[in-house]
């Protein structure tokens, strides 16, 4: 008689993208809202993560960092973020106090009008060492050595854009059994995560200064990364959920009569959707016709050329995160209103992206955290089946 019990089916490693979108990343935090409530009452799962790869840049590197810290525990991981965007008000990402917005301002206007006196610009539009304080409180790098430690997390990244190099780099920390990896102008090193790597990913081209890690300076990790899922399927992901910061609706051309020359701040807010999520969208499409491809192979051949289905599921915005900024924009501290309306970057929300991605403040971040969470409930059961909850 046979006494071996089956084995138990093998459960998909499952990862997190986080990408990028400065203050639309609040919208995250309530998707992962909804969906740790989901596992809260699920006792089958081995752990209570169920993401044991958690990927992000910018600001998605942010909430990456933060809920590796708590990898045993994605609620209480989702909880600290919660608190965290909730209470969230400019002055703790840069610097808003009069006196720096003007400084900056005038080291900006000698610079371009006066250089030849000697005066050089500042490294950037924005000081975010404030930012740089709120982070050493609010990574636990020993809570990211003890969640992989105890199986629940398996590899966490974050991706930095090289300016000497020109490369797209993912700093990764995981099981020992991950190899670093090169692939074109894409590189996997392996490294204890800190705050500093994280200020590398969310270091906005001109907005923020570029931070330093070795012998060179890293700027925001969408910049440089053309794959964005590359990271999670290099750490061994076989299936992918990816929470966008933007709708999937395009835009229409406006009417003959209403078309005017776009400002330096409509540039530069299209500018940020290329960066954080353009390249997403195509990523996703890649990995699609990639899987397409793959199913028509048996599985002999699959083996022989190493090659697997990865399965991916997108929670994108149901409304225009850039209406809801508008809504908002009386929350913006005078002086950053001051150098928006300088850089035409206010009027109407419909057209102006820039204040969306740099509207810290609470009522802007609650109102997307309540957004993200009634879209994962909306969605509850496509979630469910796809991370294998029991609901």
């Amino acid at each position: 008689m046979n006494t071996n019990k089956p084995a138990k089916p093998a459960i998909p490693r499952i990862a997190l993208e986080l990408p990028g979108g400065g203050a639309r990343g609040a919208y995250q935090v309530g998707v992962l809202k909804a969906i740790a409530e989901f596992i809260r009452d699920d006792t089958s799962l081995q752990h209570s993560n169920p993401f044991p790869i958690i990927t992000g840049t910018s600001a998605g590197a942010i909430n990456a960092g933060v809920l590796a810290s708590y990898g045993q525990s994605l609620s209480t991981g989702v909880q600290r973020l919660e608190a965290f965007w909730s209470q969230m008000q400019s002055e703790y990402i840069f610097r808003t106090d009069l006196r720096t917005v003007l400084s900056y301002s005038i080291r900006w206007f000698c610079s371009m009008y006066l250089g030849f006196l000697g005066f050089t610009p500042p490294r950037s539009l924005l000081d975010n060492s404030p930012l740089d304080k709120l982070l050493q409180n609010k990574l636990k790098p020993d809570g990211i050595n003890a969640a992989i430690k105890s199986g629940a997390l398996h590899a966490v990244a974050v991706d930095a854009s090289g300016y000497s190099r020109s490369s797209a780099i993912s700093y990764f920390q995981g099981h020992p059994d991950i190899k670093p990896w090169k692939s074109g102008r894409r590189e996997g090193l392996r490294t204890a995560l800190n705050v500093k790597h994280l200020m590398a990913s969310s270091a906005l081209p001109i907005i923020f200064p570029a931070i330093r890690i070795g012998n060179e300076y890293f700027g925001d990790g969408g910049m440089r990364e053309t794959a964005p899922l590359s990271t999670s399927i290099h750490l061994g992901a076989e299936k992918i959920l990816v929470i966008s910061t933007r709708d999937a609706k395009q835009d229409e051309a406006p009417p003959s009569d209403k078309v005017r020359y776009p400002s330096m701040g409509e540039v530069a807010g299209s500018l940020m959707d290329i960066i954080f999520l353009d390249n997403l969208g195509e990523d996703l499409e890649r990995v699609q016709r990639f899987n397409a491809t793959i199913e028509q192979l048996d599985q002999s051949e699959r083996k022989a050329l190493n090659l697997r289905c990865i399965e991916t599921l997108a929670i994108t915005p149901s409304e225009d995160l850039r209406s809801i900024a508008y809504e908002h924009s009386h929350e913006v501290p005078s002086t950053v209103r001051f150098m928006m309306r300088r850089f035409g970057a206010s009027g109407d929300g419909n057209r102006v992206r820039l204040p969306s991605y740099l509207l810290f403040e609470p009522g802007f971040c609650q109102a997307l955290i309540r957004l993200g969470y009634q879209d994962a409930v909306d969605r509850r059961s496509e979630l469910t089946a796809f991370l294998g909850i029991t609901s």
